[in-house]
């Protein structure tokens, strides 16, 4: 047994693992929504830690997919497990028939997502995006900071 001060916490109490869901709006309004959230929901479990990285993380996320699909629904998971933050998010935007059009859409998507790259690296984090697997269509982004 490990002793701790008083007003320590201990090992074990580490905030349990947590998984919500949320559909917006594909509309940049929908960021502020998401941060509101977000914040709420590591407020909420006491990782207010990861509340600036993870705003920022869905304010690029959702700014990104509404440039890219107007007006089609995201999707929002924020999870904690085995000691990191999870942030996915799932847009509809179809994939291209022209693999030189699909080129330059994954290209435009990476560029815009350079603020991102460089909080969640400086997090020691990391993220990227891939496509969904059918029968769904659209990208999955992702987002992962460690404690």
């Amino acid at each position: 047994m490990t002793a701790t001060s008083p007003g320590s916490a201990s090992p074990s109490a580490a905030p349990p693992g947590f998984a919500y869901g949320l559909t917006l709006p594909g509309v940049p309004s929908s960021a502020g929504v998401a941060r509101a959230v977000v914040r709420s929901v590591l407020r909420a479990h006491g990782l207010d830690r990861h509340a600036l990285p993870a705003q920022l993380a869905v304010t690029e996320l959702i700014a990104t997919t509404a440039r890219l699909g107007p007006g089609e629904d995201v999707h929002l998971f924020l999870r904690h497990r085995e000691d990191a933050l999870r942030l996915l998010l799932w847009d509809q935007h179809p994939r291209h028939r022209d693999p030189e059009d699909e080129g330059r859409c994954a290209e435009r998507r990476r560029r815009s997502l350079w603020l991102l790259a460089a909080v969640v690296d400086d997090w020691g984090g990391e993220w990227g995006t891939v496509e969904a697997r059918p029968p769904h269509r659209g990208t999955k982004s992702w987002v992962v900071l460690p404690r």
